[in-house]
């Protein structure tokens, strides 16, 4: 099944930097999905708020990605947003889709992502990160499966991340066109259950129905940083 996927996201246009048997195994491990916020839900563009916005093409990419290791789990997995700056959609983004956590104006990102794990009992190389730039490579250096979203603006960036194994597959969508959905759906597929996700989740299935309902009771834990400290936002 990963082989059928490679070829599929290849053909799209998309690069594993890791084979995709690689990434599979990699994925048994993953307990945490974490993403940045801005070029990788859109395309890192403010609005006269400041903010900057995302689709719900992605937004259900990741609800799908959840519920596939629910599936394979029968628990969540860990959810969560680590930005440079601080972003009301991101904020209501997190809150809404329940993550468990939304970190703001973190320019030093790794520090968010020890604090994430160390709440979370889980470790670095335990979570899988979709990231666009250079803010993001502290955190793609330590993550167990890294995903690069597409910008062709930025080629030498690219090139260095791939040269330094800074990521394991790089999306043929670009930033703020739906790269997140490609995402969740090439690691989707590389499990091995994409068609059994999408019919439970059809059919509201008993199983989609638990975990919609364990989802929806998450608090989202909101942070950012003070003095170099990771701090509750009030």
């Amino acid at each position: 099944m990963s082989n059928q996927t490679e070829t599929i996201f290849t053909q799209l246009g998309g690069i594993f930097t890791t084979p995709s048997d690689t990434i599979s195994e990699k994925l048994k491990s993953i307990k945490a999905f974490v993403f940045d916020w801005d070029g990788v839900f859109n395309n890192a563009v403010k609005n006269e708020n400041k903010s900057s916005n995302f689709n719900e093409a992605d937004s259900m990419g990741t609800n799908m990605l959840r519920y596939n290791y629910f599936y394979h789990n029968n628990k969540m997995p860990v959810s969560a947003i680590i930005s440079g700056e601080k972003n009301e959609m991101a904020l209501y983004f997190c809150q809404r889709e329940h993550f468990d956590a939304s970190y703001y104006k973190i320019a030093n990102k790794i520090i968010a992502l020890q604090h994430l794990c160390e709440a979370n009992n889980i470790k670095v190389n335990e979570v899988c990160y979709m990231f666009d730039d250079v803010l993001d490579l502290s955190i793609a250096e330590k993550c167990g499966v890294r995903i690069l979203i597409n910008r062709k603006a930025n080629p030498l960036f690219k090139n260095y991340v791939i040269k330094n194994n800074l990521a394991d597959y790089v999306t043929a969508h670009e930033s703020g066109n739906f790269a997140v959905r490609e995402a969740c759906e090439m690691l989707i597929g590389l499990t091995g259950t994409f068609d059994n996700i999408m019919n439970e989740r059809t059919l509201f299935s008993e199983n989609y129905t638990q975990y919609i309902t364990k989802r929806q009771s998450l608090p989202t834990s909101i942070y950012t940083v003070d003095k170099g400290t990771i701090v509750p936002s009030i």
